[in-house]
């Protein structure tokens, strides 16, 4: 282990321990999202644009590793943060990447998500597909404020680690 990664500490345990809930309503979101009418690899390069977009190393490197446990290649891991140039993703995905991002980031223009970018995801997705986008996009979500305020370790669940600072 590196010297940085030793005087690395989680702000917090898991906050599963405080709020048994949260399992409860991460697998609702889960199974809602693994219904099969969107493909894995596209739910997993959306989560790690999320993780990119809100600048969270521990996201970026879960979604990373779960895109590489499910035989993703480098290439398009690597490229999920300059998608809209690089040549290793599917009119589909790029619509799906485009909607995630538009959600996360602000807009000049006021709306995020415009009648175009609608209409575009709708070419590759139909209204169920469409609603699991939805979900998967509010699934990421969920943890975003847990990675951003816990800080759990990168490559480590909060159970993994035993290093929390004081409460």
């Amino acid at each position: 282990m590196r010297a940085a990664e030793e005087t690395m500490r989680s702000r917090m345990s898991d906050p599963q321990e405080f709020v048994p809930e949260i399992a409860e309503i991460a697998g609702a979101l889960f199974k809602a999202v693994g219904n099969r009418t969107v493909p894995r690899a596209t739910i997993g390069l959306m989560h790690l644009r999320a993780g990119q977009i809100v600048g969270n190393t521990y996201l970026t490197v879960l979604h990373s590793s779960l895109l590489r446990k499910a035989e993703e290649s480098e290439e398009r891991i690597a490229a999920v943060a300059s998608w809209r140039d690089a040549p290793y993703f599917s009119d589909a995905e790029r619509a799906a990447l485009a909607l995630v991002e538009a959600v996360l980031q602000p807009s000049r223009d006021g709306e995020r998500v415009s009648e175009e970018l609608f209409a575009e995801v709708a070419e590759h997705y139909d209204d169920k597909a469409l609603a699991t986008l939805m979900i998967a996009i509010s699934q990421v979500n969920f943890f975003i404020p847990i990675a951003l305020i816990g800080k759990p370790l990168p490559g480590r669940t909060f159970a993994e680690t035993d290093q929390w600072t004081a409460r």
